[in-house]
């Protein structure tokens, strides 16, 4: 019998979400910078078991973090998520690469911007965009974007606040 060999595919997508929150720019910025205050809301969370965290936020820093998951929906071997710092413009800016892994296999490579700009009310509008690049097996832009959303919600929740929806999707 022949050996059937598969082709390895990669599929290039991005997405932008904006997010209004009450906070002041400094402190929505701040729950970047703060390692204790990024744990709480990026890392942990219902579900989800943190293994490993640290953060160098700095340009050149990196940011790790190594979790499971065992929640009613979904189970997880290890998940890694490994983030390089390129650019940062205090209260403006934060651009950054990073990669996922599951289980020792990597699944996605990402570029991702944050601005954050005060709005008139003396809140702040975060806007994030992804460009992405998926490999073999992997979650997928709507899975991606759905997680991200998340994230946000639970910033807002560590800001002791509601985020206010501004846009979501591809054309934010």
């Amino acid at each position: 019998m022949p050996h059937v060999t598969t082709k390895p595919t990669t599929v290039h997508d991005s997405f932008t979400v904006a997010r209004s929150y009450r906070s002041s720019l400094e402190k929505v910025y701040q729950a970047f910078v703060d390692p204790t205050i990024k744990r709480s809301w990026y890392a942990e969370g219902p579900g989800f078991i943190v293994d490993s965290y640290s953060l160098d936020f700095r340009v050149g820093g990196k940011e790790t973090g190594a979790f499971r998951v065992d929640n009613p929906d979904f189970k997880s071997e290890e998940i890694r998520n490994d983030t390089y710092y390129f650019d940062i413009v205090e209260g403006e800016r934060i651009v950054y690469g990073y990669s996922m892994s599951n289980a020792g296999r990597p699944f996605s490579a990402s570029l991702s911007t944050i601005t954050f700009e005060r709005e008139g009310d003396g809140g702040t509008r975060l806007t994030l965009h992804e460009q992405i690049t998926f490999f073999e097996g992997s979650d997928g832009v709507a899975m991606r974007t759905t997680g991200t959303r998340q994230l946000l919600e639970q910033l807002a929740a560590e800001l002791g606040e509601d985020s206010v929806e501004i846009a979501w999707g591809a054309d934010a």
